[in-house]
């Protein structure tokens, strides 16, 4: 199944987004699934004010639960481990 047959315009999907500055912070963002403004037979994210290609290499997530396990087993956190320092 294609990332355009799993989700449809106006969802609220969830992703896994890293930040371009520091490679080791990434963070559960919620993004919306929109018509591609250039491309209408396409899918976009809507995120940040900036619309991403929805394809099969983008993991998007139908809830913020299912972002969250996904994040825990690439990253290897857990909330009874995580450590906060300052």
């Amino acid at each position: 199944m294609s990332a355009s047959e799993s989700f449809q315009p106006g969802q609220i999907v969830y992703v896994i987004i890293r930040n371009p500055h520091a490679q080791d912070v990434a963070n559960v963002q919620e993004a919306a699934v929109v018509q591609n403004p250039e491309s209408p037979e396409d899918l976009s994210l809507f995120l940040y004010d900036t619309y991403y290609p929805l394809t099969n290499e983008v993991a998007a997530y139908h809830t913020a639960d299912e972002a969250e396990m996904a994040y825990r087993e690439a990253f290897g956190f857990s909330e009874e481990t995580e450590t906060y320092f300052g």
